[in-house]
């Protein structure tokens, strides 16, 4: 019963945000309160050593925080200039229907930029962009969260795949596991793994279009209606299978890096495509079924080239800077600043300002302020509105991330026990036995709760998955393939994606309300990945 102990976070989390609705602000640092105080009193974890993953959690904050203020920066920028005017026609003028502005910026867009940067950039970027289209501001934020599932495999050029699951497996592994499993490694199990899990999420992440545009019209339209939202039903599951069938393609021919990237760009261009057909993409039932139409209107200032502009240009600089084979990405990692032994442990931290996607967005920025024909007293208000919400959002950011790592590095104690996410996933194997496939799903989004990144999730659990699948004589590859889609899924319900994206539409203090909202999805996703895989391991 003691390693119950180590739900704490979760709970606390759970209690404080969701049921009782306390902001972030207070929430998050009595749950980081409730975790150091487990940490110290049950797990016996030295002092000196909390304080010191706290004070990493702190740092690690940091580049979070500047991944919101370039956020924010951009959009005050293009709002101050027209450009967001601009793009709220342009996509008037594709269509004037919600629904499927949500499917081409909500979906689409939001897998082409997880793909390109990962790391929160997509809620980050896409949520103004749906308050621009007229979408209301909670919405706005509930809606990219929920789509920012599937790309998440392959997100920031394949790293939860080549960092997440390959070094999660690596390290220990001769240790636990013998040599067998590095073996295995080298003859291409990752890819495998890779590769099964996007062929296993065809069956779930094709339907997540549908499920964006019916809660938003369920939710946030008008008629509050499932019917309007499933009646669009033909489009959602063109642009689902277009991007799931175009990763799954890519991973198989490729590998892990570039999925998610050509599958939102591939499938932005088929739906495109598919909006000519009435019979795939019908008129809305009446006006007023959907909410308000966003008709095309006239806008003085930029065009609509120089409007898409900066955000053409971040995604290049993402990209560019992200493939391994190019010098950029080593030269920019190469700027690290580092302290070392924290409080005398064996804790590190480190900064790497330059490769942070942050900086591309203060990039583009500056790019933007000669583009555009910005005067200083509008660069000057949009510094200013942007720190001010960074200001709004630190607090509950670092202590959000804090927690995190205090609950990561509870390894180190004088109990003998495993760190707490471990002894929880151990407990959870036992109980479970050969239907652990099952409940893999939830250990992975249970990683990325935590921590905000299934890079960190598949890094903490991959190989604690590969050794349940073994002791339980399970195909390893389905049950890592269930850890990464459980990871996906976490990621609608994030503590820290959730702060940040709310940091972004000046939301702080409704994050509860965002994941009374995303935590549906996100046990229904977890569900549909645990059957897949239970299935899939009877079946072989």
């Amino acid at each position: 019963m003691v390693t119950l102990a180590a739900l704490t976070p979760l709970i606390a989390v759970l209690l404080l945000l969701v049921v009782l609705r306390w902001p972030a602000s207070v929430a998050m640092p009595l749950s980081l309160a409730a975790t150091a105080g487990v940490s110290i009193a049950i797990w016996q974890v030295p002092v000196r050593h909390v304080a010191a993953a706290g004070i990493e959690g702190a740092v690690v904050a940091t580049s979070i925080l500047w991944i919101v203020f370039g956020a924010i920066l951009l959009l005050k920028t293009l709002t101050r200039s027209g450009a967001l005017a601009r793009i709220r026609a342009g996509f008037a003028s594709v269509s004037p229907d919600p629904r499927v502005q949500i499917i081409l910026v909500g979906w689409l867009f939001v897998s082409f930029l997880e793909g390109a940067a990962g790391f929160g950039t997509p809620a980050a970027v896409a949520a103004p962009l749906l308050v621009t289209l007229g979408f209301p501001p909670l919405a706005s934020v509930v809606l990219p969260l929920v789509a920012d599932s599937s790309a998440v495999s392959f997100g920031a050029i394949g790293t939860p795949v080549l960092v997440g699951l390959t070094e999660g497996l690596q390290v220990g592994a001769s240790v636990a596991l013998g040599q067998g499993l590095a073996g295995t490694y080298r003859d291409g199990f990752v890819a495998e793994v890779a590769v099964t899990a996007i062929a296993m999420d065809v069956f779930i992440g094709s339907f997540v279009p549908l499920v964006l545009v019916a809660i938003y019209t369920r939710f946030f339209g008008e008629a509050r209606t499932w019917r309007s939202g499933l009646h669009m039903w033909r489009l959602a599951l063109v642009a689902g299978f277009s991007f799931t069938l175009t990763a799954l393609t890519v991973a198989h021919l490729l590998g892990p890096e570039f999925p998610s990237l050509v599958g939102g760009l591939a499938g932005f261009l088929i739906t495109v495509a598919a909006l000519r057909s009435s019979y795939i993409a019908p008129r809305p039932m009446n006006r007023t079924s959907v909410g308000e139409l966003r008709e095309a209107q006239p806008v003085a200032g930029v065009g609509l080239g120089l409007a898409w502009m900066p955000y053409i240009l971040l995604a290049g600089i993402l990209v560019v800077t992200r493939i391994p084979v190019l010098p950029l990405r080593a030269w920019l990692q190469s700027v690290q600043f580092t302290w070392e032994s924290i409080l005398g442990t064996e804790i590190d931290a480190t900064l790497v300002p330059l490769y942070l996607p942050g900086t591309a967005f203060v990039l583009v920025v500056l790019i933007t302020i000669p583009l555009h024909r910005l005067t200083a007293a509008n660069m000057g208000g949009a510094l200013g509105e942007a720190f001010l919400a960074t200001a709004r959002a630190a607090l509950p950011l670092i202590a959000a991330v804090a927690m995190v790592r205090i609950f990561v590095h509870s390894s180190v104690n004088a109990s003998g026990r495993e760190s707490m996410p471990l002894e929880l996933a151990m407990l959870a194997a036992d109980s479970a036995g050969p239907a652990w496939p099952l409940l893999a799903p939830f250990v992975g989004a249970f990683g990325a709760f935590l921590s905000g990144s299934a890079t960190f999730s598949n890094l903490m659990f991959a190989l604690f998955q590969f050794a349940v699948a073994d002791r339980t004589e399970t195909p390893a590859e389905i049950v890592l393939a269930a850890q990464m889609l459980g990871s996906n899924a976490g990621n609608m319900i994030s503590v820290l994606n959730v702060v940040a994206a709310a940091a972004v539409v000046e939301m702080v203090g409704r994050e509860g309300s965002i994941i009374r909202f995303t935590i549906w999805p996100m046990l229904a996703y977890c569900v549909a990945a645990g059957l897949i895989a239970w299935s899939a391991a009877s079946l072989l």
